[in-house]
C-alpha cells in the first residue's frame, strides 16, 4: 500500500467531518468572537475551508513563503465557504491520490520572512500541517458553536447533543 493510499481515506474523512461542522455556522453570527484575541466565527470557518489548499501547495512546491500580496480567504456567506471547501478539497484529493511515495518523501520547506519555520517530508507536512491542523481548528469551531448553543454532531463518536451513546 502506498503512502497516498493510506492518506486519502483519512483526508476524505476529515474533510467530511469538517464540512458537517462548517454547515452549522450561522451566517448572522459570522462576527462572533469568544475572546478579543480570537478570530471571528466567519474567518475561522473560512480558514477551515482554505486548509485543503495547503495540501495542494505542499504537493506542487518544495518551498513556500507567503508574500505580502497573499490574502486569506474570508467569505461573507456560508454557501461561499462550503463551495470553497468542496473545490479546494477536490483539487487536493486529486493531487494526493496520484502522488507517489517518492513525491511524498520530498522535503517541503515553509519560510516566513526569510526564516525557515519547518522543513519536513511532504507526507509529514500533510499529516501535521493539513490534517492535524484541520482537526485543531475544527475543535475550535466546536467551541464557538457550543458557546452559541448550537447542537454539535459527533466526529469520532457521539457528541453530548446526540441521543445515542456508547452504553
Amino acid at each position: 500500500m502506498t503512502i497516498a493510499e493510506l492518506l486519502v481515506p483519512e483526508f476524505d474523512q476529515e474533510v467530511a467531518r469538517t464540512r458537517k461542522m462548517i454547515a452549522l455556522v450561522p451566517e448572522d453570527r459570522f462576527d462572533f468572537k469568544p475572546h478579543e484575541k480570537s478570530m471571528t466565527l466567519g474567518r475561522l470557518a473560512s480558514h477551515l475551508a482554505e486548509m485543503p489548499h495547503w495540501l495542494s501547495t505542499t504537493l506542487t512546491t518544495e518551498v513556500f513563503e507567503p508574500g505580502p500580496d497573499m490574502k486569506a480567504f474570508n467569505a461573507s456567506s456560508l454557501p461561499a465557504i462550503l463551495a470553497e471547501l468542496d473545490s479546494r478539497a477536490a483539487s487536493a484529493r486529486a493531487l494526493l491520490a496520484t502522488a507517489s511515495d517518492e513525491d511524498l518523501a520530498v522535503t517541503w520547506t515553509f519560510r516566513w520572512n526569510g526564516h525557515v519555520v519547518l522543513s519536513l517530508p511532504r507526507h509529514a507536512v500533510i499529516r501535521n500541517m493539513v490534517l492535524n491542523h484541520m482537526v485543531h481548528h475544527r475543535a475550535q469551531l466546536g467551541v464557538y458553536l457550543r458557546l452559541l448553543d448550537i447542537p454539535l454532531p459527533g466526529t469520532y463518536g457521539p457528541s453530548a447533543d446526540e441521543t445515542r451513546g456508547f452504553a
